[in-house]
């Protein structure tokens, strides 16, 4: 006799896939999974379970809430799977295109940055200033982890 598919509760399946209670309340509201509820409490299936790990991982490679559910939605209604598999290959197609132009403005970015950087150095030389020293390279919350907490001696 086959087993049942195990059910998860929202802490359960949250700590399986390292997102807060929050999260999967929040994917619920926007339809995205549909727990059953067990009197007062939510159970999550297999099929919710598999629907997270697709949810997550389009988040994590930057598709809009909109986009996954397309995406979820297209696989409920082809059994065959194959408008999915080109819509999400449109999709990756795209989402590459736009990191790309993003790589490429960064790239600009810094290019003209660095410029800047020596126009200012040899400008400084020229005025036999010294250079101040430079601060590490560091951002700002590890800058603000770095200061004492309370007051100073």
């Amino acid at each position: 006799m086959p087993y049942p598919d195990p059910l998860y509760t929202v802490t359960q399946l949250g700590a399986e896939l390292g997102v807060t209670v929050r999260t999967l309340h929040f994917y619920e509201a926007q339809g995205l999974i549909a727990p059953r509820r067990a009197g007062n409490t939510r159970v999550y299936s297999q099929r919710d379970r598999a629907r997270m790990i697709l949810i997550l991982r389009g988040k994590r490679l930057g598709f809009s809430i909109k986009e996954i559910k397309e995406y979820l939605e297209l696989y409920d209604i082809d059994p065959t799977h194959g408008q999915q598999t080109i819509a999400l290959l449109k999709a990756v197609q795209n989402r590459i295109h736009k990191l790309e132009e993003q790589r490429h403005a960064v790239e600009q970015t810094l290019t003209e940055l660095h410029n800047i950087e020596l126009q200012c150095e040899e400008a400084i030389a020229s005025l036999r200033v010294p250079l101040p020293k430079a601060e590490p390279k560091i951002g700002r919350a590890k800058k603000a982890a770095l200061k004492p907490i309370g007051r100073s001696p």
